[in-house]
């Protein structure tokens, strides 16, 4: 079988020869690029799906939303100072801004000030959600889709869930606290309002020419808890996971933070699999908790490897230790892909994601 045949049986609730083996290598690769090693273009090609072929690991994923969103009256302002950069939405009712620091030592930004910051700004950001509008824009579906073969899976994003597009990108976990806290009926009504504008950026991605759909929630479960999973994540994920497999293609969530707090909750939401589980001793549940925590949900699970496991911080010996742990669980039964949790980090040895397809094959078969 191929890597991709490999990975629909397990999505299908079949078994096949061996544990699948998917990694998502976009993290590494641009850092690769900013380094000077790879071409700017390198990510989109080809020759990318080609690298995952002679790593020995198949693809799935590259953060990719298959819509495009502009602002009706609004004035949407961007530019860059040095390493941050900054965007001004203006709208009839208020002014939001935010920044993003770009840390060359991690290849990657950060926030360093929100769009969303008091309840002031509540009343601009509903008006720049109201008037989102978004468009369908599948080039790059049609190109992966094309490339990518035997070698493994097509996958686009869904928006985020409401709650974690303000919680992981425009406001931050401490001020959504708070407006949950003291500003909740406000809070209630924002939320509708983002909602509404999820299910049209939704409807736009759910018809994109992907097998897999996944609601990128960036979720962890002591930044979210029980309490606010019911009360805003629920609902979401309920629906567009009902409306992904509808459709015919496959629907996830990436969960890269710790687990014990929501598994249970997120394996009955009726998604086909959860994306990017962390195991510990990065995380908080071993790979052999897993299936216990979930209850009798049948969710897939995904994931596996923790991310520093493949860069020099870990030994080779412990690495091959864990990966043949892992690999002990998974083989009992064709629930589970085997991944990188929750990305190769820019250091990452090439030796290691090369030796993790001779594990699979010495010790993944069921």
């Amino acid at each position: 079988m191929n890597w991709r045949e490999q990975a629909l049986s397990v999505l299908n609730g079949h078994a096949p020869d061996t544990v699948p083996w998917f990694g998502d290598l976009d993290y590494w690769a641009g850092a690769q690029i900013a380094r000077g090693l790879r071409e700017e273009g390198f990510r989109r090609s080809a020759e990318y799906i080609r690298w995952h072929e002679s790593l020995g690991v198949g693809y799935y994923l590259q953060g990719y939303f298959p819509f495009t969103c502009e602002y009706r009256d609004c004035g949407v302002h961007e530019w860059r100072d040095g390493n941050l950069r900054y965007r001004s939405i203006e709208t009839p009712v208020g002014v939001l801004q935010e920044c993003w620091r770009y840390m060359p030592s991690s290849f990657s930004e950060a926030p360093v000030d929100h769009l969303v910051k008091t309840e002031e700004d509540i009343p601009a950001y509903a008006f720049m959600m109201e008037h989102a509008q978004y468009a369908p824009d599948f080039d790059f579906a049609r190109e992966r889709a094309a490339q990518v073969g035997g070698t493994g899976l097509a996958l686009a994003y869904l928006p985020r869930s409401p709650l974690m597009q303000m919680v992981a990108v425009d406001a931050g976990i401490e001020t959504v606290a708070i407006l949950t806290m003291t500003e909740r009926e406000k809070f209630d009504a924002l939320f509708e309002v983002i909602a509404e504008s999820a299910d049209r950026a939704s409807e736009v991605a759910l018809k994109a020419p992907v097998d897999i759909l996944m609601i990128p929630e960036n979720l962890s479960a002591e930044m979210v808890g029980k309490s606010l999973f019911e009360r805003y994540m629920r609902a979401f994920q309920e629906k567009w996971s009902e409306r992904i497999k509808a459709r015919g293609a496959f629907s996830c969530i990436h969960m890269d933070g710790t687990l014990r707090g929501l598994l249970p909750e997120e394996a009955s939401v009726g998604l086909s699999f959860i994306e990017a589980m962390t195991p510990s001793p990065t995380g908080d549940l071993a790979v052999e908790e897993w299936k216990e925590a979930a209850g009798e949900s049948s969710t897939i699970f995904w994931g596996g490897i923790p991310g520093a496991f493949f860069t020099s911080l870990v030994s080779d010996e412990e690495f091959e230790e864990h990966v043949r742990h892992v690999l002990s669980v998974m083989r009992r039964e064709p629930r589970y892909v085997l991944g990188i949790a929750d990305q190769a980090p820019p250091d990452t040895l090439e030796s290691r994601i090369r030796q993790v397809r001779d594990l699979v094959d010495r010790y993944g078969r069921y």
